[in-house]
């Protein structure tokens, strides 16, 4: 199938009443749903931009109003507003300089390979956002909110260390087996909810997120045994072999290593998934109408779980960036908070591949400079999730707004044609 533009309703069938109960008893996405993730694809990229701008602002407003020598000078700012104009403004500088220095380029860094380290450190940590925010961007496309993509990151990297750890294999051919092991582990887990929600109509949100705290409860009694850990300390897996470990792109001196290049891979494949297979195909019409898709002859049911599926090998993909790659080692932490944050990136990247690569080569790129913000300027790392929830507060309250200002057209319009009417 090469047609690239999502179906309409139309295209697909005849209109189905969204209240009427379907005849073949299969679960369809809530109509709420749909049309929250249609609005989402539709949102301006000026918008998006504009929350981003903005967020970053307001990131540098909060540092200097909690700044000490700030608050110091306010003190006395009626008597001397020159000093407080001056600490606010320097402090204003320092947190869009060390941002910078920590994400881009070092300028003050003594040698070339400091200077640049940093832009190799946000790819670094931008791999397992773009790979898991790609696992949210396929189930949105679907209509379906996939909130388990950490669990499911959790046990693609758990089974991921596994293979990498137990396994003894030929280099090469280990890493290729860690890999798939890390897929499959995503996916069985993305698979149980997806099963659920086709064949019993359960909800996605409320089954993955249970999912996720089994299976971070899993992985906790998981690092207590012997079998993950060997004679070392409790809570740490040992070390995956050499032979499973992702090579090193440039040398010792930076992190980065060929994770980044399945990262762009992945996005190639779910834009060939998307826009050019016969899959992809459905799957978007199942998204945008599931009623009309169903009319049309489209299996919703299996479109749904493998959706789920897929969504869930993405993220067990995106869990081997750590403990293949920068770590090399499991532990209960090694997951973050990627699963979540993963949904911003989605949101931001409007669900497609390329936004999706881009929005996490943002949010890699905010992940790198907060240490060096800390660092160079005492500002905490917390401000960098601060600024990524006003991202979201930002983009969340301009759909509201359009939304409000939409109905009010369309009630005036209606009022305008009672009133024509009436004077008829």
């Amino acid at each position: 199938m090469s047609d690239n533009i999502t179906p309409t309703p139309g295209e697909l069938g005849p209109q189905v009443d969204p209240d009427a109960e379907t005849t073949d008893q299969q679960p369809s996405a809530a109509p709420w749903a749909n049309r929250l993730l249609q609005r989402v694809f539709s949102m301006n990229t000026a918008v998006i931009v504009g929350a981003i701008v903005a967020s970053l602002l307001i990131g540098a407003i909060i540092v200097v109003i909690f700044d000490k020598d700030v608050q110091r000078t306010a003190g006395y700012l009626f008597a001397r507003p020159a000093d407080f104009f001056t600490e606010a403004s320097a402090t204003f500088q320092s947190f869009f300089s060390s941002l910078f220095r920590g994400a881009i380029y070092d300028y003050k860094a003594s040698t070339a390979t400091g200077a640049v380290k940093p832009l190799f450190e946000s790819l670094t940590r931008a791999v397992p956002l773009i790979i898991a925010g790609l696992a949210i961007a396929v189930a949105f496309r679907a209509g379906l909110f996939n909130i388990g993509v950490q669990g499911q990151f959790i046990m693609g990297a758990l089974t991921g260390t596994v293979a990498g750890i137990h396994l003894h294999l030929p280099y090469g051919l280990h890493l290729l087996v860690a890999i798939l092991c890390a897929i499959i582990g995503g996916a069985l887990w993305g698979g149980v909810p997806g099963f659920l929600k086709a064949k019993v109509g359960a909800n996605e949100v409320i089954v993955t997120i249970m999912m996720n705290s089994i299976a971070l409860l899993f992985l906790s009694w998981t690092l207590q045994s012997e079998f993950m850990h060997g004679e070392g300390v409790s809570g740490k897996s040992m070390y995956v072999e050499p032979t499973a470990t992702y090579p090193k792109l440039l040398g010792g001196a930076f992190r980065l290593d060929i994770s980044i290049i399945i990262a762009l891979l992945a996005a190639v494949f779910v834009w060939w998934l998307l826009e050019r297979s016969t899959f992809g195909f459905e799957l978007r019409a199942a998204g945008a109408n599931p009623h009309a898709a169903r009319t049309a002859g489209i299996s919703v049911t299996r479109v749904i779980f493998l959706t789920m599926v897929i969504s869930g090998a993405l993220a067990g993909l995106a869990g081997t960036a750590p403990v293949l790659g920068t770590e090399r080692f499991l532990t209960g932490g090694s997951a973050g908070s990627y699963g979540f944050d993963a949904i911003t990136v989605a949101l931001l990247g409007k669900s497609t591949p390329l936004g999706t690569v881009f929005a996490g080569l943002l949010f890699g790129a905010l992940a790198a400079g907060a240490a060096t913000m800390q660092a160079s300027a005492s500002i905490p790392v917390d401000i960098v999730q601060i600024t990524q929830a006003v991202i979201v507060l930002l983009i969340a309250a301009s759909e509201a707004v359009r939304y409000y200002r939409e109905r009010r057209k369309v009630a005036a319009k209606t009022s305008a044609a009672t009133v024509k009417g009436e004077a008829k």
